[in-house]
Order: C-alpha cells, then sequence, then structure tokens
C-alpha cells in the first residue's frame, strides 16, 4: 500500500470505526519516523479524511491540526500542521481553548464556542471544538485541535479516540 491510500476512509464507517482506522494508520506511519513534524502532519491529514468521511456533525469539521510548544517563548503554542483555513499563528498557555488545554493539561470539549469565555475566533465559522492535549513526561508539548461548522460538532467519542491518538503522539514522537 502507498502512503497515500491511509487517508481513504469508507463512507459507511462508524465513528469509531474511522478513529481505529486513524489509529492504526498512524501507529504504522509512526514507525521509524519519530519527526514530530512529519507525524503531526499526516496525523492532521488522516484526522481531516476521516471526519470527512463521517456523517454529519464530524463532515462539518472545518479545522483539523495541532499547535505545539514553541521553542522560544515559554508557556506559548505555535501553529503546526493543520488542514483548513489559514489560523492563527500562537496561543498564550491560558487563553482560548487551546491555550486552556495546554495549561490545565485536559481536554476541552466545547459545545458552543460563542459561550466559552475568553475564545479566541481564528475562523469566525467555527461553533464548536475540541483541544486535546499531548504530554510527554508530565509537560504539555502541543495539543491536537478540531473545529466544527456547528454546535455539537464533537462529543465523548471524539474525546476518548482524540485522547488515544494524543497519547499515541506523545510516545511515538521527538519532541
Amino acid at each position: 500500500m502507498v502512503h497515500a491510500d491511509s487517508s481513504n476512509f469508507a463512507s459507511n464507517l462508524s465513528k469509531s470505526e474511522a478513529y481505529n482506522q486513524v489509529l492504526a494508520q498512524a501507529a504504522s506511519l509512526f514507525e521509524g519516523q519519530p519527526n514530530w513534524v512529519c507525524n503531526t502532519a499526516n496525523t492532521a491529514s488522516l484526522l481531516w479524511h476521516a471526519l470527512h468521511a463521517l456523517p454529519s456533525p464530524s463532515k462539518q469539521t472545518n479545522w483539523a491540526g495541532f499547535y505545539v510548544l514553541d521553542p522560544k517563548v515559554p508557556n506559548q503554542l505555535i501553529l503546526g500542521p493543520f488542514h483548513g483555513k489559514v489560523a492563527c499563528q500562537t496561543c498564550a498557555f491560558g487563553r482560548g481553548v487551546c491555550g486552556t488545554a495546554a495549561k490545565t493539561a485536559t481536554t476541552q470539549l466545547v459545545p458552543d464556542v460563542e459561550a466559552y469565555p475568553g475564545h479566541i475566533a481564528c475562523d469566525s465559522e467555527s461553533r464548536s471544538e475540541i483541544v486535546v492535549p499531548i504530554v510527554k513526561s508530565g509537560k504539555v508539548v502541543g495539543v491536537i485541535d478540531l473545529d466544527c461548522a456547528v454546535e455539537n460538532g464533537f462529543d465523548a467519542e471524539d474525546q476518548q479516540h482524540l485522547e488515544a491518538l494524543a497519547e499515541l503522539l506523545a510516545h511515538a514522537c521527538d519532541w
């Protein structure tokens, strides 16, 4: 199989089956490749294609990507690989959904971004968001960030699988 085939998802998969495929494909792609840029770039693609193969609201995911620890500025995230529209370039720990996930090292599942205090609107079309921290040796090294163009775009099932993916990335990459 060629690498691009990893992004092929059948349209009749359940959300759990799609995420299981993401996890399996990611693990396979990460074998022998510890570079976080390479691995997060491929993971952003896997997530984008998996979610767009599912029915709504998953299909309405409008951003899938990563923010990573900025090596030059303490307690700040910087934009990493993603799929979607141009995004905010930096995010301080504690600011917005990504910054809160980074500061608290806990997943932020936001059903309505308009109701989230301090939400940073990178894309005015986003209505819901989930941000999952990637924690290595007790330190947040990045976050997985997904935005959806409808409210309640993500749920506990997304959270469960994305947390497993964050764990896989934490161990597979040289952060």
